[in-house]
């Protein structure tokens, strides 16, 4: 298979992986933002929690892969954000630590300790949904990194910077949409009174993410894109140093909608399925509002690498080393390889998750809680 179709499926698997990521783990994150707040008593707690605890591990799968993809797709990419992003990857990395813990001992321990487990879930919901906002609003602004001749990458940026003004309002959206998924999860999972108090959650969340998603577009179409203006060989080996970039002028970061008219479908996909969220969230269509809110995921990732194509990771430093598709990836054969293993693996992973959602599907109420209070967390 040509190289240059190579780099690009796996811009596309990547990006499947990260939507993934945002649509199953997305209500546990979700979940655990709302675990303080939604519930009253220690009961509407444990409601909530075992309308996830059959999938939440598994769900972290997709972020998994998503690191072992771009590590094995994209190494200099792998390289240089975990590199640059290190405090914010550690924070990630020991939040998410935090969840199986709160998970495994929240009944173990007695009563007055089992606030801790619930915040230490809030954080681990929290945290990450934020991080992985403020990461993408960072990359629509550049990321202050160099490369020198061996690809080793030098960083002029440090962790608090990251906190600027845009990038903890793409932080707001990544908390609200995936707020959003959590309780519409809960509105179709977990019985009363969670349900009800979800829905409403629901579309409040869905009308806080079409405002915040308008607010970071149009604050994108103020924002200096990145454009390339020679020395790229799509089909050549990976060299991101080969190549001159120029800082562009406002707005230059909407141009692919411009070129590739197809890719509108992505923003529209974005306030689509909030609004759908907010229209049914209080009616009994419940497995319909949860694609809707999915489509929400889907359209607002989607956004964000349609508006950066064919960039990666841009550098505010020197733009010629920024990161793209096209000059940070494996070899021909690394990529030949793995899109057959891919192609194996990904569908059988599908299936395996579709089944397990089947045999396990049910609501989550107050009397099998009480039936089963042994064997349920």
């Amino acid at each position: 298979m040509d190289y240059e179709v190579l780099k690009f499926i796996w811009w596309v698997l990547i990006g499947v992986l990260l939507i993934g990521f945002a649509v199953m783990d997305g209500y546990d994150l979700g979940t655990a933002n709302l675990l303080p707040f939604l519930s009253k008593n220690d009961e509407e707690r444990r409601l909530m929690i075992n309308a996830v605890a059959p999938h939440w591990d598994g769900n972290q799968v997709w972020f998994v892969t998503a690191g072992g993809a771009l590590f094995a797709a994209w190494p200099i990419v792998y390289a240089t954000a975990f590199s640059g992003f290190y405090w914010a990857m550690l924070l990630v990395l020991f939040s998410l630590i935090g969840r199986p813990l709160a998970f495994d001992y929240r009944s173990k321990v007695d009563e007055q300790y089992k606030k801790y487990c619930d915040w230490t879930l809030f954080v681990s919901g929290i945290v990450p949904s934020l991080v992985f906002g403020v990461a993408f609003g960072n990359l629509f602004q550049g990321f202050g990194f160099d490369l020198d001749i061996t690809m080793r990458s030098s960083f002029s940026q440090g962790f608090f910077s990251l906190l600027n003004p845009f990038a903890l309002l793409c932080g707001l959206v990544s908390v609200a949409m995936l707020t959003m998924q959590g309780a519409v999860w809960q509105s179709m999972r977990a019985g009363e009174p969670i349900q009800s108090r979800a829905a409403t959650v629901a579309r409040l969340s869905a009308l806080a993410t079409i405002v915040l998603f308008a607010m970071a577009g149009a604050w994108v179409a103020t924002l200096p894109g990145f454009e390339i203006v020679a020395g790229l060989n799509t089909n050549g080996a990976a060299n991101p140093l080969a190549k001159t970039v120029i800082v562009s002028d406002p707005g230059s970061w909407l141009k692919n909608y411009s070129l590739y008219p197809m890719t509108l479908l992505a923003p529209a996909l974005g306030f689509i399925g909030a609004a759908g969220v907010f229209a049914l969230a209080k009616s009994r269509f419940y497995g319909l509002t949860f694609t809707f809110s999915s489509l929400t995921q889907a359209g607002v990732i989607l956004t964000a690498g349609f508006s950066l194509f064919p960039f990666i990771l841009p550098s505010s430093s020197n733009p010629n080393v920024s990161l793209t598709l096209w000059d940070s990836t494996s070899s021909h054969m690394t990529l030949g390889i793995m899109t057959v293993v891919a192609g194996i693996f990904v569908p059988t992973i599908i299936g395996y998750t579709t089944w397990c959602f089947y045999r396990m599907w049910g609501r989550m109420t107050s009397e099998e809680l009480n039936q089963n209070s042994h064997s349920l967390y």
